[in-house]
């Protein structure tokens, strides 16, 4: 059920109703992602050049620049989901553990019907999406009924849904994956675009519309700029919280059957950092850590920066980890714009 507004007497505020919640959200939105949007433009313009430059005949291929937007969609639909739970002012570290436990599940069910059939696809799919919702649920419990805090909750369930994996499979990666998963969603096309990344558009596109244009995206936004006020103009903050992990879990789940038509495995030891990196395309953006401010549409312009860093970064040789490194330094640096700018709107 869509939560209520109540009716404000003439002598409450005009501000604590949802109309001018979401007006007065909206109009400071733009302003607010323009510093780190900036940022984003010039760290993305910076890789290219760099990565290009060293290495052209190896980086700016068509078959390299397409893997890196097939690697960018995959960060795309995990960090959708976390762009409406940072918008709240909540986080979920869980959702790369989600995406493996998922996963995990996903091909169990599809080994066990055998085949690669329409209805075996399509019971991989619906498991993994359920699998994912119901890790969200969990997490928007923990944050709503049980009080914990959204870092601490989804702290335990990314060490529980990781834990449950390795348990599952044994610390082994599972290979039953139906070839014609692989060949299809992984490594079909349409009008040459890979299909992982036509999916991403069109969760993009969705995404955008519900966030922008929708009492579901006003909630969501007024409840992180303001929790109290989003009480007062009638909304039922906790059940919308829920809806909104739970939102990110299932696309974790989505993700999760992405991968699987990517990779044919489960790779359970291969996205343990995707939540940073769905957390650097979220916030690179333009949606705020702080909450109140978010865009699905800078997060898919996001999700290009992690893609070409990790590729780049793999083609001239580093270690592994050194992603994460850099990764890290690519976070702190948004963060802390991201604090200058809100520092700015408090004074102002």
């Amino acid at each position: 059920m869509t939560p209520t507004t109540e009716v404000k007497s003439a002598s409450e505020p005009a501000e604590d109703t949802p109309r001018s919640l979401r007006s007065a959200a909206l109009a400071s939105a733009w302003r607010n992602m323009k510093g780190t949007r900036s940022l984003a433009l010039v760290v993305l313009l910076v890789l290219l050049a760099v990565f290009g430059a060293m290495y052209p005949d190896n980086f700016l291929t068509a078959y390299n620049l397409r893997s890196v937007a097939i690697e960018a969609a995959s960060y795309c639909v995990l960090a959708i989901g976390m762009t409406f739970v940072m918008t709240t002012g909540g986080i979920d570290l869980s959702v790369g553990s989600v995406l493996i436990f998922s996963g995990v599940v996903g091909v169990k069910v599809m080994s066990a019907l055998g085949g690669g059939g329409p209805l075996t696809l399509l019971a991989g799919l619906v498991t993994t999406m359920a699998t994912g919702l119901a890790w969200g649920v969990l997490n928007g419990l923990l944050v709503t009924k049980a009080k914990l805090p959204p870092l601490i909750a989804t702290l335990a369930t990314l060490s529980a849904a990781g834990g449950g994996a390795l348990v599952l499979t044994n610390g082994l990666d599972l290979r039953g994956v139906p070839d014609s998963l692989v060949s299809g969603l992984g490594f079909g096309r349409f009008l040459g675009i890979p299909y992982t990344v036509w999916l991403a558009i069109g969760l993009t596109i969705g995404g955008a519309i519900v966030l922008g244009l929708t009492r579901f995206g006003t909630y969501t936004r007024t409840i992180g700029s303001n929790v109290e006020a989003a009480r007062r103009a009638g909304v039922a903050v906790d059940r919308h919280l829920i809806k909104v992990y739970a939102l990110c879990g299932l696309l974790a789940g989505i993700a999760a059957y992405v991968n699987l038509a990517r990779f044919s495995t489960t790779t359970v030891g291969g996205h343990t950092g995707d939540n940073l990196q769905a957390i650097v395309a979220t916030v690179l953006g333009g949606t705020s850590l702080f909450g109140g401010v978010g865009s699905v549409l800078g997060t898919a312009f996001g999700s290009l920066i992690p893609a070409v860093l990790s590729n780049g970064l793999v083609i001239i040789g580093l270690q592994p980890f050194w992603q994460q490194v850099a990764v890290g330094a690519v976070l702190a640096g948004v963060v802390y714009v991201d604090h200058v700018n809100r520092r700015r709107r408090t004074l102002r």
